[in-house]
């Protein structure tokens, strides 16, 4: 990420005075000046983990798909199949995916009365919004909306939220799903791996949360941790983990493909049932650093069964070492090496995630 400096072309959020009114050192995210961190970047992790923590993420990109041929629309275009969603406020995860079945991005899809709501990645918007465009022959409505969007992440960012706002009734709330009341949306959804909620809000409405949160005792937390805790929670970051180069074959994704009902032709569907018929080659899994050093993307990484890559990796806050993910052969299991700065370094290759409740969980 590069350090933000003054633009016409840079996008603010509702909430980039309150950003830099706390200190939040400003970067440039896909187009947008976005907070990395507040003063402490673990400081931040560890009050997600341990306590409640709040991100800004009004840079994302949010979509409504309406009318009677919104569900045609999204059962081509979703991987995963929207017929799941069979009451109101019920959300799943899916990819849309190109002809060849590689990734265009990762999205979550909420049903509504009336239609769907999607929001997608701020660095893919451009994209998702002519692809959409483009495959629309059912003529659905389609309405990309400016709301801003608050993430409260945390094992008390329920309690803090319900102080904060006097929602107090979140808890029956199942994971995966959403209420709206009052021109709000509010989702047991997240991408730390805690429980927490995402609130979409209007802009004007924005400020006065983050404040009356951060009375609640909720940590203002930036990109930074958010990378950290997502990792830690073996969650793919579309750009890295992921793009229209790789298939959700090859990307511990395999799970948010709906193979039935057969006769639902998404995009991509026969170059995955091609790939699979073929026999897939390559996985996206964990990897622990057994010796001192950081685990970066990019870094090569030497197994018993051949070569693979880093595509994302840090320092955990929650563990005191290195973990990462990494594209590997599909059957390499065991010891391996990272080449870090010219040397081997000795790693382990883990199922993630690494991290559930603020507790290592793999073995």
């Amino acid at each position: 990420m590069k350090q933000a400096h003054s633009s016409v072309q840079m996008r603010h959020t509702p909430l980039h005075a309150t950003h830099v009114a706390c200190g939040g050192k400003m970067v440039d995210f896909a187009g947008w000046s976005m907070p990395l961190h507040y003063g402490s970047q673990i400081a931040e992790h560890n009050a997600v983990r341990q306590q409640a923590g709040m991100f800004d993420v009004s840079h994302m990109t949010i979509v409504d798909i309406d009318g009677p041929r919104a569900r045609a629309l999204l059962a081509r275009l979703l991987a995963n199949d929207v017929g799941r969603l069979g009451e109101t406020g019920q959300a799943l995860y899916g990819l849309f995916l190109n002809e060849a079945g590689g990734i265009i991005d990762d999205l979550i899809v909420y049903r509504r009365e009336g239609g769907y709501r999607a929001v997608v990645n701020a660095a893919t918007r451009t994209t998702v919004l002519d692809w959409i465009a483009a495959h629309n022959d059912e003529g659905a409505e389609v309405a990309e909306r400016q709301l801003a969007m608050i993430a409260v992440q945390g094992p008390e960012a329920i309690g803090r939220f319900a102080s904060a706002t006097g929602w107090a009734d979140l808890e029956g709330l199942a994971a995966f799903s959403a209420v709206e009341r009052k021109g709000w949306m509010v989702a047991r959804t997240g991408y730390t791996g805690e429980d927490g909620v995402e609130v979409l809000l209007p802009d004007g409405e924005a400020v006065a949360l983050w404040q009356g949160l951060q009375a609640a005792g909720v940590q203002p937390a930036g990109l930074g941790a958010r990378d950290t805790l997502r990792l830690e929670a073996g969650l793919n970051l579309y750009g890295q983990d992921m793009d229209q180069s790789t298939n959700p074959l090859v990307s511990n994704l395999a799970w948010t493909i709906a193979w039935t009902p057969e006769a639902r032709g998404f995009i991509g569907r026969q170059a995955l049932e091609a790939a699979r018929a073929a026999g897939v080659q390559e996985k996206l899994t964990g990897l622990v650093l057994e010796q001192r050093g950081v685990l970066r993307a990019g870094q090569n990484v030497l197994t018993g069964q051949g070569e693979g890559v880093v595509t994302s990796g840090i320092f955990s806050p929650t563990l005191g070492y290195s973990i990462a993910l990494a594209r590997l052969p599909r059957s390499a299991t065991g010891e391996c090496q990272v080449e870090i700065r010219g040397k081997l370094l000795s790693a382990r290759i883990v199922k993630p995630p690494f991290v559930r409740g603020g507790k290592k969980i793999f073995e």
